[in-house]
């Protein structure tokens, strides 16, 4: 069991009262609950939304959430996706449903929220030598024989630091070896031999269990197919070698994991090839961002672009502004900027005109830039564009788009607000 049928938690998400903290919700909704609002239904579009507002699409949702399921399992892939991308422990619990084995997160307050919301079973893919997150975390293995939590290691000094912070409890903390992407790359060990080092620290320290190897292949330098498949063998010899070496004795199974957005076919593909160890494989995908997917940066990156035969991801986001200013037959002004959009890959694309009830075509209209409150509008002569309009726009990159909104509607195609994902960044 990877949830804890216990958790009050999503009720009380239900139970918190609307107010002036949630953007772009109706302003009559003030006093009434979560759930009270959700159950009445309202459009996105005529139930007294203010603009702007973000707003995620029911059935893309629910399309990412189960083509990624019978993905992973058509692979044999173990799946615990990245958390970071939505911190929204109600699209953790759909995912788990949807199959996966626990979540990913990056850093000590995410395990908090995922812990609270009672998720059972955390890879962290970062290095945690924060005294205080470690006793924390010790503590909640030693009460809970039921969690498992797995996290890198990359240095010996950092396995030294954990295993001071460990001291005293019950249970060692579960580690994988860290193989950095290459020479530049982010964190992880640069070589073989380091690696080595490294596990034998691991094996000299009471308070944590050597238990796989793990990296990161979207760090590979100058990324292509060939490279990241060179890449990921490594990774998968790193395991072997230790295995022939003895270093997981006393464990279940062996955890091999890595995954990203960008390559996970080259993932299932190299993982295929693992070959017979002396234990089970845990052969771990982290994939995250197709949870919400989105319409420029993961759009062009999707390993299904390649692979068109497995199905095709479909953005779910869609933010809402108005255009509020039309000074010139060149440019207009919507009230939507940089804390509501995304704008670290991309700037975000115009996707419909929303006017009198019906949608129209964005042709010649685009978006030349962000101001903090104000999407700057580009339009040519054949642009339809009135003060007054609702102009969806299409976001890129899900990391950056889910933490500037705190309660984000789910909606229906025909604007039916049906739930609320509230977010803990």
């Amino acid at each position: 069991m990877v949830l804890d049928p216990g958790s009050d938690a999503y009720t009380l998400l239900a139970e918190e009262r609307v107010d002036h903290r949630f953007k772009g919700l109706p302003p009559d909704a003030d006093g009434l609950t979560v759930g009270e609002l959700a159950a009445q239904r309202r459009n996105l579009f005529t139930g007294g939304f203010t603009t702007p507002v973000l707003a995620l699409s029911a059935e893309r949702l629910e399309h990412n959430l189960k083509l990624m399921e019978t993905y992973t399992a058509r692979h044999g892939l173990v799946f615990a996706p990245h958390g970071k991308t939505s911190m929204a422990p109600q699209l953790f619990r759909r995912q788990i449903e949807h199959g996966a084995w626990g979540i990913t997160l990056a850093v000590p307050h995410q395990v908090r929220v995922a812990r609270a919301f009672g998720v059972r079973r955390v890879f962290l893919a970062n290095e945690l030598v924060d005294p205080a997150a470690l006793r924390w975390i010790s503590g909640e293995l030693d009460a809970d024989p039921g969690f498992r939590f797995v996290c890198y290691v990359d240095s010996v000094r950092g396995v030294e630091l954990m295993d001071a912070a460990l001291a005293g409890s019950a249970r060692p903390v579960d580690v994988v070896v860290e193989l950095a992407g290459g020479e530049g790359a982010r964190t992880g060990v640069r070589t073989e031999a380091e690696c080595a080092a490294v596990a034998d620290a691991v094996a000299g320290a009471r308070g944590l269990r050597l238990v796989g190897v793990a990296g990161y292949e979207g760090e590979v330098p100058d990324a292509d197919p060939e490279r990241v498949r060179a890449w990921l063998r490594r990774l998968v010899a790193l395991a072997a070698d230790f295995d022939k070496a003895g270093r997981f004795a006393g464990v279940e199974e062996i955890v091999v994991s890595a995954g990203g957005s960008a390559w996970f076919d080259a993932v299932a593909d190299v993982f295929a090839e693992i070959p017979e160890l002396s234990l089970p494989v845990m052969k771990m995908l982290r994939s995250g961002a197709y949870v919400s997917h989105d319409d420029g940066h993961y759009r062009e990156l999707t390993p299904f672009n390649r692979v068109p035969e497995e199905g095709a991801l479909e953005p779910a986001f869609r933010l809402w502004t108005q255009v509020v200013s039309r000074p010139s037959a060149a440019q207009a002004f919507a009230n939507a900027g940089k804390r509501d959009a995304a704008y670290d890959l991309d700037l975000p694309f115009a996707q419909v005109v929303r006017r009198d009830g019906a949608e129209r075509p964005t042709d010649g209209i685009s978006v030349a830039s962000l101001s903090d409150q104000h999407a700057w509008l580009r339009t040519a002569p054949e642009a339809d564009l009135e003060v007054g309009d609702w102009l969806g726009l299409g976001l890129s990159h899900p990391c950056t788009s889910f933490d500037k909104w705190v309660l984000i509607p789910v909606a229906e195609a025909d604007g039916t607000v049906v739930d609320y994902i509230r977010t803990f960044f």
